[in-house]
């Protein structure tokens, strides 16, 4: 886009910003209300340098507006209950056993996804493009004072969640299922993880003529029902005691489900018991995570991991616990963990554990290298950023979550 075009641009979408009264910080808890609000007061400003990510953003939410709504019951497959209202899941690992006539049981090969558990089949894609959906809508909304995101975002919401004939109940029994072997693990609350877009996107949307407080009750209740379900369910109790990735999302989602319903004294337990439990049974003093390292993708995963502590010490700071700088005597903090891939963003530098890191993986520290500026400011993590091409650093909707980097001059 060039200057004239950004200029006009900028005056078009202003002139909508200015039309709002309130520059509020969102109440939300994976994001960072006054990082969201600062980043809107760029835009006000004019500056040009936020423009290529909120351009970005808007072409997402515009894409998302032709999208759903969605609901569970939309999936071919009936759950084992007989209730398409109850999701049903795939584990992605496990395929048709070639050593039986009808595949089953199912076998597992670890690191190689199985195409057929991200069908309509499944309710985990449709999930995850429902909240993926939700919270670039109500980002967009947030930037734009446009309310037709904030309508759509909040029709997304209501029919998975409060619709009494399309709504998902607010278990997961059946998460992760394996053909021939189980109908539902623990591990399938993973599924959930991406769950907390929609707590932030509730949050950002509170105020929207189209999103009620009556609604937002609603919601905060049907939250509320599931994660009595986590923590007393035999699934639940499951997949807390994970050692890997499994349990620090578990922890975070629990930790940021309690926050939105009111119960501060739940998460803090919660995040309190994460310092031993997930950071320091987790990392080795050289920022190695060996639970992680086990898997064939361990990049993936050790990045991946770091995606849910990162989570974790955020929402930790609604608390008044500081688990950024965590780390006991005997091993590593978040931080340690994070400066130990930072280095093989660097074509040139092998993964010393199995698979060579994708391009892909690259690209997704990108997100993490923003927050950890924003919580440790070191010039290193600077430095990564604009180490990536311009073009994508300036589309990077992040800069949009997470813009100290930004501000900072990058």
């Amino acid at each position: 886009m060039d200057g004239f075009l950004k200029v006009f641009a900028v005056g078009v979408i202003c002139f909508g910003l200015f039309s709002l009264v309130t520059r509020a910080e969102p109440a939300v808890f994976i994001l960072d209300g006054a990082d969201l609000a600062r980043a809107k007061e760029a835009i006000l400003e004019g500056d040009l340098a936020v423009l290529d990510a909120l351009e970005h953003l808007v072409d997402r939410a515009d894409a998302a507006l032709e999208k759903g709504p969605f609901s569970v019951t939309h999936k071919k497959i009936m759950p084992p209950s007989g209730d398409k209202q109850d999701y049903m899941s795939f584990g992605p690992y496990w395929w048709p056993n070639p050593d039986t006539e009808d595949g089953l049981p199912y076998v597992r090969r670890d690191g190689e996804v199985n195409p057929d558990a991200r069908t309509d089949g499944s309710d985990s894609p449709r999930l995850g493009v429902m909240a993926r959906s939700t919270l670039t809508l109500a980002l967009a909304y947030y930037y734009t004072g446009v309310e037709a995101y904030a309508e759509h975002a909040a029709l997304l919401i209501r029919t998975w969640f409060l619709d009494p004939d399309l709504r998902m109940h607010p278990h997961l029994q059946f998460a992760q299922a394996i053909p021939g072997r189980v109908e539902g693990r623990g591990i399938g609350i993973l599924d959930t993880s991406r769950l907390t877009q929609v707590v932030d996107a509730a949050g950002i949307l509170k105020g929207s003529a189209f999103w009620s407080e009556e609604e937002h009750s609603a919601l905060q209740g049907w939250f509320r029902e599931y994660l009595e379900w986590m923590q007393t369910s035999d699934h639940g109790r499951d997949e807390r005691q994970a050692r890997n990735n499994h349990g620090t999302f578990y922890d975070a989602q629990v930790a940021c489900f309690a926050l939105f319903v009111g119960d501060p004294d739940n998460a803090r337990n919660v995040l309190e018991t994460a310092k031993e439990k997930r950071i320091t049974s987790h990392i080795k003093p050289d920022g190695r995570q060996p639970h992680e390292l086990e898997r064939p993708i361990s990049f993936h995963y050790s990045r991946f991991n770091l995606d849910a502590m990162f989570m974790l010490v955020r929402l930790a700071e609604h608390v008044d616990l500081d688990l950024w700088n965590y780390r006991s005597d005997k091993t590593g903090g978040i931080r340690t963990a994070f400066d130990y891939i930072i280095p093989y963003l660097d074509p040139s530098e092998e993964w010393p554990h199995g698979r060579a890191v994708t391009d892909t993986e690259r690209r997704r520290v990108l997100p993490q290298l923003r927050q950890a500026y924003r919580a440790y400011g070191d010039s290193v993590y600077l430095e990564k950023i604009q180490a990536f091409p311009a073009e994508e650093r300036n589309r990077d909707i992040m800069r949009l979550r997470f813009p100290a980097s930004l501000l900072a001059g990058e």
